[in-house]
């Protein structure tokens, strides 16, 4: 159980996109949470995931998957359960949000379009990476159940 859960090769690629993944998601949640970066912070999150009928408790779950969640992808703790979470998020932002606007950015921020879905999708692709291959280096999961042996698989 204990591989199941911290189990990640030295893999120099997963810490790149664990990182990156745990910046986007500590970034976009703090928002949410404590209204950093310019965000409208948990009450005003509350409120606008309400208008798309989404429980204040759902919401909360949801912007601290992706605030806490972010900041253990930064140091490598948990890291795969932490990526289902995400991903679970993603699923659910395109079902409630993203789908309905097609696959594009609103890169031209067109009046009553919203963004679509591919940088989700580019999200999920970069949490079910780490789901496979776990933590990479420099992780506290690497030092709790490290695979491949000391120097197996360091090229990834």
């Amino acid at each position: 159980m204990q591989e199941l859960v911290f189990g990640t090769y030295p893999s120099w690629s997963h810490l790149v996109v664990r990182l990156m993944l745990g910046a986007i998601f500590f970034a976009h949640g703090a928002q949410k949470v404590f209204g950093w970066f310019g965000g409208p912070g948990l009450t005003k999150t509350i409120a606008g995931f309400r208008q798309m009928n989404i429980p204040a408790a759902a919401t909360v779950t949801a912007a601290c998957i992706e605030c806490f969640g972010g900041l253990a992808m930064i140091v490598g703790f948990l890291t795969r359960p932490v990526a289902l979470g995400l991903i679970v998020v993603m699923l659910v932002a395109i079902k409630k949000v993203h789908a309905r606007h097609g696959f594009f950015l609103n890169w031209s921020l067109a009046q009553d379009k919203g963004h679509g879905f591919e940088f989700n999708l580019a999200l999920i692709a970069m949490a079910l990476s780490i789901v496979i291959g776990g933590a990479g280096v420099l992780s506290i999961d690497w030092l709790i159940a490290p695979l491949g042996g000391v120097d197996g698989g360091a090229a990834r």
